[in-house]
């Protein structure tokens, strides 16, 4: 259960259970999460789709994260996961949203911001979350780890999310 196909149709099986939809926001990982929940038979009950915003102008105009946050702490942040995760739960019109920040490498690390720095955003109930991870390996590595963790952070939240609290979906 520790591959991205294994995490994916538990996290599909459990959201499909509760009558829950998922989307995705993806930056360093490029559309590899809603990829791996796209290959998932019967993928299309939940998932509404994901938005791979990997230049810092479509997580602004797209996704809504301000330009004091692009500025300010940059968009390998823990207050740009929260704003792209969000701004997908708006586009989307989802239950549960994920997002994927970072630096996968090999170069444009930091001191403060070293390679395999992740930032993954939960927008669900209540406010949005978000988790710094710090990932070891080359870049494909440091991808398919968060990619991972975000299935799993996403899963835990299906578990934890309040049906009965849930606003009704909107028909287009």
């Amino acid at each position: 259960m520790r591959t991205l196909r294994g995490i994916s149709r538990k996290l599909v099986t459990a959201a499909a259970e509760k009558g829950l939809t998922i989307g995705v926001a993806e930056s360093l990982t490029g559309g590899m999460i809603t990829s791996a929940l796209a290959g998932v038979p019967g993928a299309s009950l939940v998932l509404t789709g994901g938005v791979v915003c990997y230049d810092s102008r479509v997580k602004s105009q797209l996704l809504g994260v301000s330009r004091d946050v692009i500025q300010g702490p940059g968009v390998v942040s823990e207050p740009c996961a929260k704003q792209m995760a969000v701004g997908v739960k708006r586009l989307l019109g989802t239950d549960i949203t994920v997002s994927a920040t970072g630096l996968a490498g090999p170069g444009g690390g930091s001191r403060e911001t070293p390679v395999g720095t992740v930032f993954l955003g939960l927008a669900w109930q209540g406010e949005p979350e978000a988790a710094r991870l710090s990932f070891r390996g080359g870049r494909q590595a440091v991808r398919r780890k968060a990619a991972r963790q975000a299935l799993w952070m996403m899963l835990e939240a299906v578990g934890r999310f309040d049906v009965a609290l849930a606003k009704p979906h909107l028909e287009i």
